[in-house]
């Protein structure tokens, strides 16, 4: 069975960072691409950041491009998003998510509130 679980969300004060991890397992996670997704309330879910099995490929959405970074340890099946510089537009459910060929899947979503 596959799990995907994110942790690391909260409030944090505009100009603030986090740091959002993502412990996989049930998968050989070396074999599949990683992605954060959002979802703001009333908009759809939108790719934040994504990288490739080995790292060698990472693409970032326009709006965090120089804000946020993408990380994944293979030896302990982990991918992590660094956010700095937040704002209150980056408000939103953050999502993991682990992709290879057809098969899709999700973790539970954290929540991560920037407002002063």
């Amino acid at each position: 069975q596959v799990q995907l679980v994110e942790s690391g969300g909260g409030l944090v004060q505009p100009g603030g960072s986090l740091r959002l991890s993502c412990a996989a397992s049930g998968l050989i996670f070396s074999n599949y691409v990683m992605s954060w997704y959002r979802q703001a309330p009333g908009k759809e879910r939108e790719l934040v950041a994504d990288i490739s099995s080995t790292a060698r490929s990472i693409n970032f959405a326009d709006s965090v491009k120089g804000r946020f970074t993408i990380y994944r340890d293979n030896a302990r099946n982990t991918v992590d998003l660094q956010m700095n510089f937040l704002k209150p537009e980056d408000t939103a459910v953050y999502y993991c998510n682990a992709k290879r060929g057809n098969s899709r899947y999700w973790g539970q979503g954290t929540q991560v509130t920037v407002s002063s």
